[in-house]
C-alpha cells in the first residue's frame, strides 16, 4: 500500500466536544479556583438571560458543597424553565443555542458556556450532571441525568422522569467537579457574584458557601432592564465571503429588495444608491452576481453614507442604576457616572458606561480597583490584557487629582472604577471571554467616559479641599474669638457677648439667631436670617415647637409631628440679604429646639443644625 493511501486512512473528523475536552484551558478551566468560578458564571449567566427574556425578576440561589475531594455546584433560578425535549441539548451539546445568529446584546452567544461546564464536570468527576426544570405551577418538574458523548457532541441521558419540586417554575443544575473554593479575594466566587449584583441591580442572588455561611446580594430595583431586540446585520460589518453567501442563499428575487430586507439601515433610496455605485441593476437576481460584482457591491457599502445601526439592540444599565449598584455594595463618599452615546465598530453598535466611586471604606494605599464588565458579565481574569485596563493606564490621572507614581499605568487612591461595555458583538481576545480586544473605537469611547467622570472627581476633590480649609479656619476662629470676648467682658465687667454674628460674617455663612419678646402672657419669637456669603443661597428652615403657633409671618407650612408641630419656610437670599421669620406662642410650657436648615452644607451655616 502506498504511504499516501495509508495516511489517508488515518484521517478522521473530530467533534467540537472532543476538541474542548483536550483543550479545556481555552474555555477558562485552567486552574482549580478558576474552574469553579467559571462553572458558577456559566450557570448564573443562563439564569439571568432566561429570567430577563421572560420578564421575571431573577431570584438565584448558588450553593457550593464539599463532595469528596471536590465540590458540588448547585445553581437554581425562578426563570421560565426549559421544556423536557430541549433540556439534554441545552446542557449537553456544545455550540447549541438560540443567540448565535441574533444580533442583540446578550451575555452568551456561542452556546458553549453551560455545556462546557457539564463537560468539565464529567471529565474531572466522572459523574453526570443533574438538571431539574419546571415550566408551570400546574405540572410536575422534569429531571435529566446527563453526560456528553464527546465523540459525537451529543447528549446521553442516563436517567429522566417527572418529580415533585417545590418551586412554581424554574431550573436547577447540579454539577460535581474538581475545584478550589477561595473566599478572601476579588478572583473568587463571592467576588464574582458581588460584581454580578452591581451591574444586575434587578437580581437577588443568594450564595451558600461550603462552610454553611449565607450571603445575599439584594436587588436595588424592581425595574427590569430595557429589552434588547435583534437587528439585521449592518453593511459596515460585512466581509466579502459573508456577502457572497448571503447573495447565494437568499430567497429574494431582486437585488434591490435583497439589500433593503437583509441589512439594517438600508431603505429603498439607499439600496438604489448602492446599486448605482456598484454599477448593478437592482432588478437582477442576487444569485446571479459573480465574484467581481460582489466585490463592487462591497466597495459600494464602504462608499455610501449608510446610517448607523439602530440602538434598540442594546440594553444599557443606566447612570442611576450604575450608581445604585455601587452604593449597594460599597460605602462611598462620592459617585460619578456616565453613559456614553451609542457608537459603532465594524458595523456593531456598542456603548460604554462608567461609574467612579471615591473614599468611604476604600483604602487610601494601593492601586484603584477596576471592575470590568461586558454585557453585564464581570471580567475576572486577564485584567492586564483588556482594553479597559489599557484605557485606564493611558490616561494622565495626575491632571484629575489622583496619584500616578510612574507617570502612567493604573493610578493610586481610594477609588473603585466600573467600566461596562455593551454590544451586539463584544470583541473578546479569546474563547474564555476574559478581556476585551483593543478596538480603536472602543478605546476612544472608554477614554472619553473616563475623562468625564475624572473631571467630576476633580471638582469634588477641589470642593472638599476648599471646605477643609474653611473648617480649619472656623476651628481657629472659634478657639480665638471666645477667649477675646471673655477677656474683654472681664476687663469691662460686662456680660460676655454673643459672637455668632461675627463668626458668620468672617466665614461668609448663613446666620440664624432667635430673639424673644414677652407681651400680655404671650411670646413673640423672631428668627433673624442673613446671608453673609457672596452667592445666592436657597434652603429650608425648620422650627419644631411643642405647641401650635399663631400670627406666623411669612406663612409657613405646619406639619404635625407627635405632640408638636414642624413649621418650615422656603427661603432664597442674595448676597448680604436678610429676612425675619416670626410667630407667637403662649409664654408658659413651651420649649424651643435649635432651628434646622435643610439644603445647605454644615460648613456654611452658623446658629442652626443642618440636615
Amino acid at each position: 500500500m502506498e504511504i499516501a493511501e495509508e495516511l489517508a486512512r488515518q484521517q478522521k473528523a473530530i467533534s467540537v466536544a472532543e476538541f474542548f475536552e483536550k483543550n479545556r484551558q481555552i474555555l477558562g478551566f485552567d486552574s482549580a479556583p478558576r474552574a469553579l468560578i467559571t462553572c458558577v458564571k456559566e450557570a448564573v449567566d443562563n439564569s439571568l438571560d432566561a429570567c430577563e427574556d421572560a420578564g421575571i425578576l431573577p431570584d438565584i440561589l448558588v450553593q457550593i458543597k464539599r463532595a469528596g475531594e471536590g465540590y458540588q455546584v448547585v445553581v437554581e433560578d425562578n426563570g421560565p424553565g426549559i421544556v423536557p425535549d430541549e433540556m439534554p441539548r441545552v446542557f449537553a451539546k456544545l455550540l447549541y443555542g438560540s443567540r448565535f445568529h441574533a444580533l442583540k446584546q446578550s451575555r452568551g452567544q456561542q452556546g458553549i458556556g453551560i455545556s462546557a461546564a457539564v463537560l468539565y464536570s464529567q471529565l474531572t468527576s466522572g459523574k453526570p450532571t443533574k438538571v431539574i426544570s419546571k415550566i408551570t405551577p400546574g405540572r410536575k418538574a422534569h429531571f435529566c441525568d446527563l453526560m456528553i458523548n464527546t465523540s459525537q457532541n451529543d447528549p446521553e441521558i442516563l436517567a429522566e422522569g417527572d418529580i415533585d419540586w417545590e418551586r412554581p417554575r424554574g431550573t436547577r443544575v447540579e454539577l460535581e467537579m474538581e475545584g478550589s473554593y477561595i473566599r478572601g479575594r476579588r478572583q473568587s466566587t463571592y467576588g464574582y457574584l458581588k460584581n454580578v449584583s452591581i451591574v444586575n441591580p434587578h437580581a437577588r442572588i443568594t450564595l451558600v458557601e461550603p462552610d454553611g455561611n449565607t450571603e445575599t446580594f439584594e436587588r436595588a430595583t424592581e425595574a427590569m432592564p430595557k429589552q434588547a431586540y435583534a437587528i439585521p446585520p449592518h453593511p459596515a460589518g460585512i466581509e466579502l465571503g459573508e456577502l457572497m453567501k448571503l447573495l447565494r442563499y437568499t430567497g429574494k428575487k431582486k437585488l434591490g429588495r435583497f439589500l433593503k430586507e437583509t441589512f439594517s439601515s438600508i431603505g429603498a433610496i439607499t439600496a438604489q444608491e448602492l446599486c448605482s455605485l456598484a454599477e448593478l441593476d437592482p432588478e437582477r437576481t442576487p444569485q446571479s452576481l459573480g465574484h467581481d460584482e460582489s466585490k463592487r457591491l462591497l466597495a459600494a457599502f464602504k462608499q455610501a453614507k449608510v446610517k448607523s445601526p439602530p440602538v434598540d439592540c442594546l440594553s444599557p444599565i443606566g447612570e442611576a442604576l450604575v450608581k445604585a449598584g455601587l452604593e449597594k455594595e460599597y460605602s462611598l463618599d462620592f459617585i460619578a457616572t456616565i453613559t456614553r452615546q451609542v457608537s459603532v465598530f465594524s458595523g456593531n453598535p456598542f456603548l460604554v458606561e462608567i461609574g467612579l466611586g471615591y473614599g468611604g471604606e476604600l483604602g487610601k494605599e494601593g492601586r484603584i480597583e477596576i471592575l470590568r464588565f461586558a454585557n453585564r458579565v464581570p471580567l475576572v481574569y486577564q485584567q492586564g490584557a483588556c482594553a479597559v485596563t489599557h484605557a485606564v493606564e493611558g490616561m494622565s490621572w495626575k491632571n484629575y487629582s489622583l496619584a500616578q507614581p510612574t507617570g502612567n499605568g493604573v493610578p493610586v487612591g481610594p477609588v473603585v472604577l466600573l467600566v461596562h461595555v455593551a454590544s451586539t458583538n463584544i470583541p473578546f481576545t479569546s474563547e474564555s471571554k476574559d478581556a476585551i480586544a483593543d478596538m480603536p473605537e472602543i478605546l476612544e469611547e472608554i477614554d472619553l467616559g473616563l475623562k468625564d467622570v475624572a473631571r467630576k472627581l476633580r471638582r469634588y476633590l477641589s470642593r472638599q479641599s476648599v471646605l477643609s480649609e474653611r473648617r480649619e479656619k472656623e476651628e481657629i476662629i472659634m478657639k480665638i474669638l471666645p477667649r477675646i470676648a471673655k477677656k474683654l467682658s472681664d476687663i469691662l465687667e460686662e456680660p460676655e457677648p454673643d459672637i455668632s454674628s461675627v463668626v458668620a460674617k468672617v466665614m461668609g455663612n448663613i446666620l440664624i439667631k432667635r430673639s424673644f419678646k414677652q407681651e400680655n402672657g404671650l411670646t413673640w419669637v423672631t428668627l433673624h436670617v442673613e446671608n453673609n456669603s457672596e452667592v445666592i443661597r436657597s434652603f429650608k428652615i425648620h422650627d419644631v415647637l411643642t405647641c401650635e403657633a399663631s400670627s406666623v409671618a411669612p406663612v409657613a407650612k405646619a406639619v404635625p409631628i407627635g405632640n408638636g408641630y414642624d413649621y418650615h419656610w422656603k427661603l432664597s437670599l442674595g448676597p448680604g440679604e436678610r429676612t425675619n421669620l416670626s410667630y407667637r406662642v403662649r409664654s408658659e410650657g413651651v420649649t424651643f429646639s435649635e432651628p434646622v436648615i435643610e439644603g445647605l452644607g454644615n460648613e456654611v451655616v452658623t446658629g442652626a443644625r443642618v440636615i
